[in-house]
């Protein structure tokens, strides 16, 4: 059974398997000592090892996305792909982009039938709905920052997936709830499925993930792209109707983006470009926010809660019109991060009533239900170094396809394209033809990993996963930070909400303010209620140097310390 502290740093639980007294700290504060915070608890003890070992910021994530890969494989990976942004000791400021892309063989058209309709099972499910994963190569460009070797690095992920470690009670339930997917999917035998069900406390033991990674640590970058990995994923997409093909893995390439920065309130935000729309719609979000000072209101008051969702409204309508990959589209973002262009939109709120979605937007869409499963790894070493690494393979598990010999599961983010103008993907999202499939292509997300800075010194690493919830839970925890004084505690575990343009609902988690709710529905919002918004990591420098780095609470997220 496991506790949950809020306000110190101590919550443990103990299981009987290969790793035991396992240590889930919620918060620390901590002076001169690097911190790792992250979804698992034996992925951030693995980064704040890197660190006791000598390492930066960057050996970190590293070190932490790889166990991540292990013992959180409905999200962690080296089947999907992310984000990283990042910024050295000495000020330079990294954006670098490993987002999966479209494979050579895709079409604008490839998930229709004879009648022209969009199906989202080929989409979300199986071979057909895999792009080219790009984790592997993000790690590696990552290393170039790092201080130890990548032999170093994968080395606790390959301990954790030959020797096993101990699921927790949402883990064992997660992969019964999908044992049949993963007999659908999959054709050989994977580690995910026993004969019977899984129960807490079991052990996960991956041998052919472990083979994979030992590999990876001998051959590199090309072992996984060139070599017998690549050859196995190969394999795996003739085993159904996958199009992934040799020439898309050699063809691979992270690319090193411009950071997006902008200003809120003294404070510089550096966050994710295209094709994340999550620093865009983040800096929208912020700015029309700023045109009504949230500072006046209190937090999740109604009249605060109002001004951000119909900031929201506005920044997700153009989120559809506008984004995608900026290799293959004109990029807006200068415009619509503009106060020209943001004060234009801001006209239109009225603080009598809902703005309608149609008043802002085009395209119309039909309700979804919502997959959330992405990863956050936030990472500040004690030399100055901070990193937000946001990765995922879209849905829980992806593809929920594990390639056969290898052991990992395959992303599903050919969903996160627009399969067919105006029709939403399985977060609800709907976009037109600047995120329509084209080979090559990466596909728009939502992913925020950010850094704020204030006076040139780091003041706060956050992220979270969430699907399109992401930038809107990202600014909910700048604002209750810099608007609303909250503790780092607290404006990671306060109530979250979350709109965006379409479906015309505000999401809200159970805990939410029932008069914030009463009053907005006076003025025609409608309101619908669900478990959980995101798992927030965020590591706040306050102005006496103290780091308060906290783990979102709605999971065994945990923070690792040097």
């Amino acid at each position: 059974m496991k506790k949950i502290l809020y306000a110190s740093l101590l919550l443990s639980i103990t299981v009987s398997a290969q790793y035991t007294d396992i240590n889930i700290i919620k918060e620390v504060k901590v002076k001169n000592k690097g911190v790792v915070v992250s979804a698992h608890p034996l992925a951030s003890e693995a980064g704040a090892k890197m660190l006791k070992q000598g390492g930066n910021a960057f050996d970190a994530v590293i070190a932490t996305q790889l166990a991540l890969a292990v013992v959180y494989p409905q999200a962690g990976n080296i089947g999907g792909g992310g984000f990283m942004v990042a910024t050295t000791a000495d000020g330079k400021k990294i954006a670098l982009d490993y987002r999966e892309t479209a494979p050579s063989k895709a079409s604008f058209d490839m998930y229709w039938d004879k009648q022209g309709n969009a199906s989202t099972d080929l989409s979300q499910n199986g071979r057909l709905a895999v792009g080219v994963p790009g984790s592997i190569s993000g790690m590696f460009e990552t290393l170039k920052y790092a201080r130890l070797p990548f032999s170093i690095l994968i080395e606790p992920a390959i301990d954790l997936a030959s020797k096993g470690f101990a699921i927790t009670e949402q883990e064992a339930n997660l992969l019964n709830d999908h044992r049949e997917k993963f007999l659908k999917h999959n054709k050989n035998k994977t580690a995910f499925v026993k004969d019977r069900n899984w129960k807490i406390g079991d052990l996960l033991i991956q041998p052919e993930l472990a083979e994979t990674l030992k590999r990876i640590q001998k051959g590199g970058e090309k072992e996984f792209y060139h070599g017998k990995t690549a050859q196995l994923i190969l394999t795996e997409m003739k085993l159904g109707n996958g199009i992934i093909q040799a020439q898309d893995l050699k063809n691979y390439k992270t690319k090193e983006r411009k950071p997006l920065t902008f200003y809120y309130k003294g404070h510089q935000i550096v966050s994710m470009p295209l094709p994340s729309s999550g620093g865009t719609l983040l800096a929208q979000m912020l700015k029309m926010a700023s045109y009504e000072d949230l500072s006046k209101y209190q937090l999740n008051s109604a009249e605060a809660v109002q001004i951000m969702v119909e900031a929201e409204r506005r920044a997700y309508a153009d989120r559809a019109e506008y984004m995608g990959d900026p290799d293959f589209i004109q990029d807006k973002t200068e415009m619509l991060i503009s106060d020209d262009y943001l004060r234009s939109r801001w006209k239109s709120f009225n603080s009598e009533r809902a703005t309608p979605s149609k008043d802002v937007g085009n395209i119309i869409s039909q309700d979804k239900k919502e997959s959330t499963e992405t990863t956050q790894v936030s990472v500040l070493d004690k030399a100055g170094n901070a990193v937000s690494v946001t990765t995922t393979l879209n849905g829980l598990y992806g593809s929920t396809t594990v390639v056969s010999g290898a052991g990992f599961f395959l992303n599903n983010e050919m969903d996160d394209f627009s399969i067919k103008p105006g029709f939403p993907n399985m977060f609800g999202a709907v976009g037109g033809a600047a995120n329509k499939i084209e080979p090559g292509k990466r596909m728009l997300s939502s992913m925020t990993p950010t850094l704020v800075l204030k006076d040139d010194k780091v003041k706060i690493v956050v992220g979270t996963p969430g699907g399109t919830t992401i930038p809107t839970s990202v600014f909910q925890a700048i604002v209750d930070v810099i608007d609303f004084k909250q503790n780092t505690n607290f404006a990671v575990n306060t109530p979250k909400f979350h709109h965006q343009w379409l479906p015309e609902v505000i999401k809200v988690e159970n805990s939410f303010p029932e008069a914030t709710i009463r009053a907005l529905e006076q003025k025609n919002y409608k309101f619908e209620k669900i478990k959980q918004i995101g798992r927030t990591e965020m590591i706040l420098v306050d102005d006496n140097k103290t780091i308060h780095a906290v783990a979102d609470g709605r999971g065994d997220d945990s923070v690792g310390v040097e």
